[in-house]
Order: structure tokens, then C-alpha cells, then sequence
């Protein structure tokens, strides 16, 4: 739920979110993320981000603020920000946020991951068998 506060920010008004509304934002299809108490919908970057999805969907609706300055991204990375701008943090609202994992809604492939996963165990096996063969016929050669 948007809250319906306006903030004057250098003669543009701008949106005030709250942490539970930002918090709503943590998908792969909708992402967004609080730094330094301004609200970014970075869901368009996530492919881009140099440190892969995974990194920004893991600080995906909350206040990712500390992460962003602790990895020391530069002034290109700062000035990129303001493309992703929606708009204000209402800090009156901040609270312990339990982190949960980011919902990440996969992309079809037209793999199904259990598909994958049954796909790897059959060439690990192929492989693990090759291998007991080689062995058994280099013992057997000699």
C-alpha cells in the first residue's frame, strides 16, 4: 500500500514508500531495494548486475543500503541509481525486517529443474561407471 505522502526533493515531488510497502517488491519480477533511504526498482537491472541476480534478489525488499557501500561501488554505480528512482524511504516505518528468501520466478527454459537435476545424476553415474571400467580394464591389461 502506497502511501499518499508527498516530499519536496529540489522542487519535484516525490512518492514516500513505507518498509512494508518496499518489502512487497522481492521477485525477480519485482524488485526493489532501499539505499541510503531512497527506494530503487532495479527489477529491469537484474541481468545486468555485474555480481549476477543473485546478489541484488538477496537484498531484494528491504533496506540494502550497508551491502551497496560495504562492496564499495563506485561513483558510475552511484550515478547509475537514479535511472531505478521511485521514490523516498518513510524512515518512521523501518523495522526489523526477517530476512526470507527471495522468490525467484524462473524464466521457462522448457527445462524443468527436476528434469536438470535428473540429468546431471545420469552423467554422474555414466561417468562414475566409465571410470570403474577404465580401472577394471587397466588392472585386467596387466
Amino acid at each position: 500500500m502506497l502511501r499518499l505522502l508527498k516530499r519536496q526533493k529540489i522542487g519535484i515531488e516525490s512518492k514516500v514508500f513505507t518498509y512494508s510497502d518496499v518489502s512487497a517488491h522481492k521477485t525477480s519480477d519485482d524488485c526493489w531495494v532501499i539505499i541510503n533511504g531512497k527506494v530503487y526498482n532495479v527489477t529491469s537491472y537484474l541481468d545486468e548486475h555485474p555480481g549476477g541476480d543473485e546478489v541484488m534478489l538477496g537484498q531484494a525488499g528491504r533496506d540494502a543500503s550497508q551491502e551497496f557501500e560495504d562492496v564499495g561501488h563506485g561513483s558510475a554505480a552511484r550515478l547509475m541509481l537514479d535511472e531505478f528512482y521511485v521514490g523516498e524511504a518513510d524512515s518512521t516505518t523501518k523495522v526489523e525486517v526477517v530476512d526470507s528468501p527471495p522468490v525467484v520466478v524462473a524464466k521457462d527454459s522448457g527445462v524443468k529443474p527436476e528434469e536438470s537435476t535428473k540429468f546431471i545424476h545420469f552423467l554422474l553415474s555414466l561417468g562414475i561407471l566409465g571410470l570403474a571400467f577404465g580401472v577394471l580394464l587397466f588392472n585386467f591389461s596387466r
